[in-house]
């Protein structure tokens, strides 16, 4: 019996020693258990197991005890039984008269135990990662729990009207307990997503979100929640990006420090800390942090109450340049917004709000907050629409917007709209400048209406160090009218990402191109909703209250796992999951070492998925693995006669073949496409 991993499992090459060879157990122990559900059985149907070896390759040790030799290997990414009359090497084996004579010999015995050494190793795959993940749970396993952090504006979770806050309970009828499940369902799906949960406020809500797939795997658009935690660098020092209110703190804030208050009002999440700043404006505000104890040790106590320290955090502002550009279609309208309920549809060119002109007399990236702070009062907004015998018309439509501050659910990507939560509406913002304002960085530069910016570039700022996004940042927005018109709302946002830094445009007009340098200026009329924290990602335990229910958790988890890898086999095959979204053992590796500093419990969740990918991995009916081995039993037992021996010669090397060419094609993967 050969055991084949997949090669993705060729995962220990970076990371620190111990977690390594935490790494290295772990994956021993899976191929052991594998192994050994082979062995064991074939033992008890008295076959001669001539060999019982854990890895490929030379062997580094090897000892014969009665008439097994058992041997450690050199390349640690499977392993085989090998048992008289059956030799993967030696296909013949399994069809020789001679062999078969021998009473002891595998393809001696009857079907039904062949088959129940066959499936030996599967079986205890699937016991042994019951058990992992029975024993983690009991320990308690850390999860990011299934809450929406933002919701990229006009994809299908926003559409659906999903909001920051939300916890999804519930994705196509099976219950969702992370959000690595929100990602996996929402991947691994073939249509419309019915998605249930509960809002911040505890009332329940079910919509349908249709995923997009016309990248490399279908997705809704959703990121994870933060908590209230401040990540640190390695140093100690708070994550907070140079030149932000964050940095400017008084006294400075600290990695680790937990944010309990704002101005003496109590958060309890980071929605609600993103809420309170926002309703501050342009004010600063007094947060009250939990400073955690550090041990003799020298390590941080996070459970500990901790010292209460009280921060002055100053008010932010956009960065603008003083340009207002031209608008693009609606590219969405939010289900149940005030935007649909008016008759708003994709499509739509918003033109004016009340008698000012977008774009002229209005800053459509002004548009998100200004329609918020209209909330409650019935306004008039006209677009143009397309006419169906060709042209435009122009629509007037009354609305009542809601008080959703904009921003909060800002462009991510390059390809992302412009959200205006107030109304529902997610719009294209133009990179063709319709007018400058007096006095601005631009008018200075001398832009002029009509002119085209092709592309943004923000170079690194000496006080922002050497930390990873200390790089040049280029926003390309395209050549063309057609080409990447809904781009300049997300260098908008690059600008106010990095505050100290001046921005290079590269400007058409006409035929003719040039670049000019701008010194970005303070908005102190437009408070800018984010501070500069960065926060670890909210975390949440799972863990058992009895034994018994640690091994119904782990069982739930195995069921999921199985189902998982069973779906993702058919989203590849449909072509819903694109084969580029493999990785290879370079991909895998860095996904293993930080899952092994996670702990022993994390570590034990893994095995678990690892034992049940090997399960359904090894069990498909390919040659040479043990689900091919059931294929040509399940002929000889149909059949009464054993397959022909060249077939089985041919399927086998075939098999080989093709596993060895998927183990060449994921690493290509790494090294060409995910550029590991």
């Amino acid at each position: 019996m050969i055991l084949l991993l997949n090669p993705c499992l060729m995962a220990l090459t970076l990371g620190s020693l111990q977690n390594i060879l935490y790494v290295a157990l772990g994956l021993g122990m899976v191929i052991f258990f594998h192994e050994l559900g082979h062995f064991a059985v074939a033992k008890w149907c008295d076959v001669h197991v001539e060999q019982f070896s854990i890895g490929f390759g030379p062997a580094i040790l090897a000892k014969k005890w009665g008439e097994t030799v058992y041997a450690l290997r050199a390349i640690p990414f499977g392993g085989y039984v090998q048992m008289l009359g059956q030799d993967d090497a030696d296909p013949s084996q399994l069809t020789s008269e001679e062999i078969a004579a021998d009473p002891r010999s595998f393809s001696s015995k009857p079907v039904w135990q062949r088959m129940a050494i066959i499936s030996a190793g599967v079986i205890m795959n699937l016991i042994t990662g019951l058990i992992f993940c029975a024993i983690a749970f009991a320990m308690g396993v850390e999860s990011v729990p299934a809450i929406v952090g933002s919701v990229e504006p006009g994809h299908p979770a926003w559409v659906a009207g999903l909001e920051r806050g939300d916890k999804i309970e519930k994705m196509g009828g099976r219950t969702i307990r992370s959000f690595e499940e929100v990602s996996i369902s929402a991947a691994l799906s073939t249509g419309p997503i019915d998605v249930e949960g509960r809002r911040r406020d505890d009332t329940p809500f079910k919509t349908v979100v249709v995923p997009d797939t016309s990248g490399n795997r279908p997705s809704i658009g959703v990121s994870f929640s933060s908590s209230l935690r401040l990540m640190k660098f390695l140093n100690g020092d708070p994550t907070v990006m140079p030149g932000t209110p964050a940095a400017s703190a008084e006294p400075p804030l600290q990695g680790l420090d937990l944010i309990t208050h704002v101005d003496d009002v109590e958060v309890k999440s980071f929605q609600d800390l993103e809420d309170r700043l926002v309703s501050k404006g342009g004010e600063a505000v007094t947060l009250t942090v939990r400073r955690p104890p550090v041990n003799a040790a020298g390590v941080p106590d996070l459970d500990a109450q901790g010292e209460e320290i009280k921060s002055r955090v100053g008010p932010g502002f956009f960065r603008t340049l003083g340009l207002s550009m031209d608008t693009g279609p609606i590219t969405a309208v939010r289900l149940g917004s005030p935007a649909q309920k008016a008759g708003f549809l994709a499509k739509d060119k918003i033109v004016k709000v009340g008698d000012r002109a977008i774009g002229t007399a209005l800053n459509p990236l002004r548009l998100p907050d200004e329609l918020s702070q209209m909330a409650g009062k019935e306004i008039e907004i006209t677009v143009a629409r397309q006419k169906d015998g060709g042209g435009n018309q122009e629509v007037v439509l009354k609305v009542t917007p809601e008080s959703s501050p904009g921003w909060l659910d800002a462009p991510l990507r390059a390809g992302d709209a412009l959200a205006i939560p107030a109304i529902g509406v997610a719009i294209q913002v133009v990179p063709v400048v319709l007018s400058v304002d007096p006095g601005s960085p631009a008018e200075a530069a001398g832009i002029k209406p009509g002119q085209r910016i092709l592309k943004l570039a923000l170079l690194p700022h000496p006080d922002e160090g050497s930390g990873p996004d200390a790089k040049t940042v280029e926003v390309d927005l395209g050549s063309d009218k057609e080409k990447n018109v809904n781009n300049w709302a997300f260098a908008f946002v690059q600008l106010q990402r990095y505050p100290l830094r001046k921005a290079t445009l590269t400007i058409k007009e006409d035929s003719e191109t040039r670049t000019i340098d701008l010194e970005p200026v303070a908005d102190k009329e437009w408070p800018y909703p984010r501070r500069g924290f960065a926060m670890y990602p909210a975390r949440t335990t799972q863990q058992a209250k009895s034994f018994s229910e640690a091994f119904k958790m782990g069982y739930a988890n195995m069921e999921k796992s199985v189902l998982n890898i069973y779906m993702t086999l058919r989203s590849l095959f449909t072509g819903h999951l694109s084969v580029f979204e493999l990785h290879g053992p370079l991909g895998i590796a860095r996904a293993a070492y930080e899952i092994s500093k996670l702990g022993i419990s994390s570590l034990l969740i893994f095995l678990g998925f690892l034992s049940a990918n090997l399960a359904v991995i090894n069990f498909l009916p390919i040659p040479m693995l043990d689900g091919g081995h059931m294929v040509f039993l399940a002929y000889e037992a149909i059949t009464r006669k054993k397959p022909n021996e060249k077939v089985q010669i041919a399927a086998t090397y075939a098999g080989m073949a093709f596993v060895l060419g998927l183990m060449l094609f994921v690493i290509c993967l790494d090294l060409f496409v995910h550029k590991f």
